[in-house]
């Protein structure tokens, strides 16, 4: 049975000990918690901000199973599963389906940008290997492939992918896919500061990593203009919420999250190598915006 997703989907971190050489589960479990508890509409594990490039492939199956079983069937799961190859990507998409994703968000192959040929064949194969949808998540800034929001609906249209997580940065190009392709393609927003726009533009909703340390702000944003249509209260609600996410992405993002995480006393641990704490001025610039967001620091 498949899952119309939408609303705030939380850009799960990912906890590790104190040494960093481990998940921990107790801590993701309660953080799973903590994020259904406060209004976050879904989960997506192993992706950027839950630095998935640092885990093994046994660690993203042990912590996709980990949060499909904290969730319990509250909110849907959908973990992120690109790989470098095909037959990786497969095979971590079969293991997400059969322990109860929802879907699950593939970055495209991201060493060697792929052709327009190449991209259409690996995510049809990966689509067809699923009965879960599959959400593309355009991130150019890591991948180096750039496509249109022309290019993006083609895309949808020529594999079967339903979903776009926009991490572009571009707000014409996310306009252009929320009013032109919208008939092609579903997109969620994915670039922070941006979640205003997209929202106000009639998105499905957002994959926000800053929904970590915000996760009832996060929430209410999305009640306010996506289900109440209250502009007056979403625009009262962004001025608090922009400067948070302003700081998050002037510096290493997940370091950001983690520092935010650590502000108010839900530490994560330590960020796995080769990203490194963030220095002083960017944490006291993280903790001004949440003070002035009303949010309570450790």
């Amino acid at each position: 049975m498949s899952t119309e997703l939408s609303g705030i989907l939380v850009a799960l971190a990912t906890p590790f000990t104190p040494d960093g050489s481990a998940i921990d589960h107790e801590r993701l479990t309660e953080h799973v918690d903590w994020m259904i508890g406060s209004g976050i509409h879904g989960i997506v594990p192993a992706g950027t901000t839950g630095e998935f490039t640092t885990l093994t492939r046994v660690e993203r199956e042990n912590l996709v199973e980990s949060v499909i079983a904290a969730a319990a069937g509250r909110v849907p799961v959908v973990p992120s599963t690109g790989a470098l190859s095909t037959t990786e990507t497969i095979a971590l998409s079969r293991h997400a389906q059969d322990s109860g994703a929802a879907g699950v968000m593939v970055v495209p192959p991201f060493y060697d940008p792929l052709s327009w040929p190449e991209l259409v064949a690996h995510y049809s194969a990966v689509v067809t290997a699923i009965d879960i949808p599959v959400m593309y998540y355009n991130v150019p800034g890591a991948t180096g492939l750039s496509l249109s929001a022309d290019q993006l609906g083609d895309l949808a249209e020529a594999t079967g992918v339903r979903y776009i997580k926009d991490t572009g940065g571009d707000g014409s190009a996310l306009t252009d896919l929320l009013l032109r392709q919208a008939d092609r393609v579903t997109t969620f927003n994915g670039w922070d500061t941006l979640t205003f726009l997209g929202l106000t533009l009639g998105a499905k909703g957002s994959v926000w990593g800053a929904s970590n340390v915000i996760p009832e702000l996060s929430a209410q944003l999305w009640d306010a203009l996506a289900v109440r249509g209250d502009l007056a209260e979403g625009r009262r609600l962004w001025r608090l919420i922009w400067p948070v996410c302003d700081a998050l992405e002037s510096a290493n993002y997940v370091a950001m999250v983690k520092a935010g995480m650590d502000l108010i006393g839900r530490s994560m641990g330590p960020m796995r190598p080769p990203i490194l704490p963030v220095d002083p001025a960017s944490r006291e610039r993280l903790a001004n915006a949440l003070q002035a967001a009303g949010v309570t620091l450790a």
